[in-house]
């Protein structure tokens, strides 16, 4: 939103039919806490409130102040949590603008100020291409048919996007195994949920 609202969204395969009631999601805490909005239909695979919990549990006290990333954004809920508890700033990047569009409309609805939030519509490893923000946090919840992770976690350290002690938080199918991280990131959690599986790391 520091640029003209553009459309935002975590763009990926939709497992199957999503109703109007399936596709709301819940702000857990914060600023925004319950507060509750509808994503767009359409191939968005949002984390659950389940997953979206147990990270910012991980997270806590490393949320205020931070810069965030939300690279595959889709209904924004990773980045918008975020925003809720305390981060400085989130760049959304989907290439959906339809998903992005309502994530623009929501952000001035819930009265997000400009310099909180920077709408991007772009393919993501486009995007990582560009001269590199150095962000605290990365939320990484790529499709999961494909090699956009691998290519997306090998891109954020090659082109120097995150900042020293910067974390990130990557999504992916439990039953695939994780591509390898960069050899300068450390392993900080892992959980799973279904058959989503989803891990926190530290670059050191």
């Amino acid at each position: 939103m520091s640029r003209q609202p553009r459309p935002v969204g975590k763009a990926g395969p939709a497992s199957h039919p999503r109703g109007a009631q399936a596709r709301r999601l819940r702000i857990i805490a914060g600023r925004w806490r319950g507060r509750r909005w509808q994503f767009p239909a359409g191939e968005i695979r949002p984390t659950s409130d389940r997953v979206r919990e147990t990270l910012f549990n991980w997270l806590q006290s490393r949320i205020v102040g931070r810069r965030c990333l939300d690279l595959y954004a889709g209904s924004g809920a990773l980045g918008l949590e975020a925003l809720s508890r305390g981060a400085a700033h989130c760049v959304f990047v989907d290439r959906d603008v339809q998903a992005l569009a309502a994530l623009g409309a929501l952000l001035r609805d819930w009265g997000a100020a400009t310099e909180e939030a920077q709408l991007e519509q772009s393919d993501a490893l486009h995007f990582l291409a560009r001269a590199p923000l150095a962000v605290d946090l990365v939320f990484l919840d790529p499709p999961f048919a494909g090699d956009q992770l691998a290519r997306s976690l090998a891109q954020l350290e090659a082109r120097g996007w995150l900042a020293p002690g910067g974390l990130i938080y990557v999504e992916h199918p439990r039953a695939a195994p994780l591509p390898a991280p960069p050899g300068t990131w450390q392993a900080l959690r892992h959980g799973s949920a279904g058959a989503v599986g989803y891990d926190l790391y530290e670059r050191r």
